[in-house]
């Protein structure tokens, strides 16, 4: 495998590191490989390790991780992995590092999504170069967004998914109450719209039921939630999909995103049909007097394979790369 011709791309998340070549030139992805963060006691050595697997010598490389990127050291949210871009550049004898938020990575892939890998969720059509808004659950909540410049798209670097949470109904706030004292504070968005937040809900529908928990692990409370045979685990799910709604109808304001709202991350896809019979577009376009502006924004499901691989790859693209290190860091 000629290391002249690929870059390394990634995509690490707080449970799964994704990896890939990609050659530019082809705009091909080779080589993919899934390793589990918790078996690594540093993104290095699971960096290390994929180049060893992959036998490529690679010069440059882009990594989209799931945490804030300001400056030299990133530290995740969600997993223990910290470290200095440029001591990891010098360490895997790299000539360029590139690393950005995850979610800022996902919202630079759309563009070069194919309608084929989208499924609309209501709403009308999106209006050509308006604000785009992105939004997804998976060990955490990623919030991003592009922006037209009259030339090109520019993402933006959020830490959205932690806003405050707004319950709605009675079931909620009882439900949040339990939540605040389970963290210290009122809870964000995030702990409830995640894979963690699916365990926090139902840990706490069975506290205020007063019933021993049957699932204990993300994967478990979303299989059953999304089985739809058990109320308890029904109200979860839909408690889940109206939180998403309103974290996504409250970015579709902030930013205006009349050119629709994207989500991504690793949980939404997989509900498929049942998602879309969810109450997550009643709940997106419930804003009170805002309500018809919302009526006519578009929601997609991105079912699109690897897609932060795609928008990390797009740093290499001398046109996108400046608007992507502005926000990031590069090495």
């Amino acid at each position: 495998m000629s290391a002249e011709q690929f870059n390394l791309v990634a995509d690490i998340g707080g449970t799964n590191a994704r990896f890939a070549l990609h050659h530019q030139q082809r705009s091909e992805f080779v080589h993919p490989r899934t390793y589990f963060c918790a078996e690594y006691a540093r993104l290095e050595d699971a960096l290390a390790e994929y180049l060893r697997d992959s036998g490529a010598r690679v010069k440059q490389a882009a990594i989209a991780i799931a945490t804030p990127v300001s400056g030299d050291f990133v530290q995740m949210t969600n997993h223990h992995w910290r470290f200095s871009i440029q001591q990891a550049q010098r360490e895997l004898r790299l000539q360029r590092l590139t690393v950005l938020n995850d979610f800022t990575a996902l919202a630079l892939s759309l563009p070069h999504l194919s309608a084929g890998e989208l499924v609309q969720v209501g709403g009308a059509s999106a209006e050509p170069q308006a604000a785009i808004g992105v939004i997804g659950p998976g060990t955490g909540l990623g919030v991003s967004g592009l922006l037209w410049s009259g030339e090109r798209w520019l993402p933006l670097s959020s830490e959205g998914g932690h806003v405050m949470y707004a319950p709605q109904r009675e079931r909620e706030w009882q439900m949040a109450q339990l939540l605040a004292r389970r963290y210290g504070n009122f809870p964000s968005f995030e702990r409830i719209v995640s894979g963690p937040g699916l365990c926090a809900v139902y840990e706490s529908l069975c506290e205020l039921d007063g019933v021993a928990p049957l699932a204990h692990t993300p994967a478990e409370v979303a299989q059953r939630a999304s089985e739809n045979v058990d109320a308890r685990f029904h109200e979860v799910f839909e408690i889940f999909c109206a939180a998403l709604g309103n974290a996504a109808g409250n970015l579709a304001l902030t930013l205006g995103a009349r050119g629709g709202i994207y989500i991504g991350g690793g949980i939404v896809p997989r509900w498929g049909e049942q998602f879309l019979r969810s109450g997550f577009r009643q709940s997106f376009e419930n804003k009170g007097r805002l309500s018809a502006y919302l009526a006519s924004i578009p929601c997609f499901v991105v079912h699109a394979k690897l897609p932060a691989l795609i928008g990390a790859a797009t740093v290499f693209d001398p046109l996108a790369a400046p608007a992507v290190e502005a926000l990031d860091g590069s090495c």
